[in-house]
């Protein structure tokens, strides 16, 4: 039987190869420390678990909630921002509760999105950021771009050979998969290109508070004037480790977050109001909890970017996210990405996420994440010691069994 057209449209999903061969593996016994999927293993903090337990006790709360979230979460959002980042934001007309950002990207697609419209996206990227939009009918220009001079000169070549002109611009710093981050000065320079060509700016923010060496990343819509064409996402799955929780935000102009929120008032009713009232008690925190979660990020960050450096494969520290970007080792790098993955689960018992899932561009590379904790990335790094010694030894064995015929 035919697929149906939407589904024609997504490719085979990569990471459901990687887990079929971990859950495989895990069957016959192995002990797979899995740094692949980014689900935070910490708990959430125990006052928002105390104030989702007070609330839930109360049977008003258990009746359908408000799609756009309820009125105290939406402010408290928009005092995070002032507080965080200086914007002033209008929790009435400026900020929408989302089920996650992944939720919001997906539904601001179905918003915005006319057959055939053309979006500028990075590549790598998180799935989402193309895929909305594609499912919502639109077209993607991949742009192999990072935050630095060579961004605005890639977007010009994005428009000059697009028809019909590009609707709007993705960006995603600290970055899902590369952990690059954005300067202030990048995304004045962005908005003014953006503003100059009529073009839409969706930023993915979902990272802000994971960064290291204290540089905290700026939003964009810090830069005067952004909020005329951006719309900005935030969650808080990594912030406080509530990933189940499905809670994110979507915030700016107010255009945009209208259209977005009469999309969702047909699609859902909102999380739990348990959750939003929790969710708005750790945002009015008095960030301690933040700081506590981003503290463990980081040793783990030093942690993996040693031992493994140690083992023989060197990764570059990332500044900020839960991710490290990994370039494969010289030797495997003619595999690819998901063959090197599939190698790892198989010789060294590791998970990872091959970076092709991100997009073409990203196959030189996996995606490493901080999701265990540091005596299970060393138990890791010795892993990954022992195959690459084998390896080195005989070269010819490395072909995944996945693989062979």
């Amino acid at each position: 039987m035919e697929e149906f057209h939407k589904v024609r449209r997504l490719p085979p999903y990569v990471f459901e190869q990687v887990n079929r061969l971990k859950a495989s593996a895990r069957s016959r016994g192995a002990d797979i420390i899995d740094l692949g999927m980014g689900n935070p293993d910490l708990p959430t903090p125990k006052a928002i678990v105390d104030k989702l337990c007070e609330v839930v006790r109360d049977p008003r709360t258990h009746r359908y909630s408000a799609s756009r979230g309820i009125p105290g979460l939406r402010r408290a959002q928009a005092s995070y921002y002032q507080r965080r980042f200086g914007v002033k934001l209008n929790p009435d007309t400026q900020v929408v509760a989302t089920l996650g950002s992944k939720e919001g990207f997906a539904n601001m697609a179905q918003a915005i999105t006319a057959p055939g419209d053309v979006i500028l996206c990075p590549n790598p990227t998180y799935p989402i950021h193309a895929f909305g939009f594609i499912m919502s009918g639109g077209v993607i220009r991949s742009l192999q771009v990072e935050p630095d001079d060579g961004f605005i000169p890639a977007v010009e070549r994005g428009i000059r050979h697009s028809i019909p002109k590009p609707l709007a611009l993705i960006l995603n710093y600290p970055s899902n998969p590369t952990a690059l981050v954005a300067t202030l000065d990048f995304y004045k320079d962005v908005v003014a290109f953006a503003k100059k060509n009529d073009i839409i700016i969706l930023s993915d923010l979902a990272y802000s508070e994971i960064y290291f060496d204290g540089n905290p990343p700026p939003s964009v819509l810090q830069v005067p004037g952004a909020i005329d064409i951006c719309v900005e996402f935030t969650s808080m799955s990594k912030t406080f480790s509530m990933p189940g929780w499905r809670m994110g935000f979507a915030v700016g102009n107010e255009r945009l977050i209208s259209a977005l929120t009469r999309v969702k008032s047909y699609l859902d009713y909102g999380a739990f109001t348990p959750i939003q009232v929790a969710a708005a008690h750790a945002l009015n925190g008095d960030g301690a909890d933040i700081a506590e979660v981003r503290e463990v990020y980081h040793k783990r960050r030093d942690v993996l970017v040693d031992s493994f450096t140690r083992a023989g494969w060197t990764i570059p520290a990332p500044a900020a996210s839960m991710f490290a970007w990994a370039p494969i080792p010289e030797q495997f790098r003619h595999l690819g990405s998901l063959e090197y993955s599939k190698l790892l689960i198989e010789h060294a018992d590791v998970a990872v996420a091959p970076g092709v899932g991100f997009g073409e561009h990203g196959d030189d590379f996996v995606r490493v994440a901080l999701v265990e904790n540091e005596h299970r990335i060393r138990q890791a790094a010795r892993n990954i010691k022992r195959f690459l010694a084998s390896t080195a030894k005989q070269p010819n064995n490395v072909v995944p069994l996945a693989s062979r015929r």
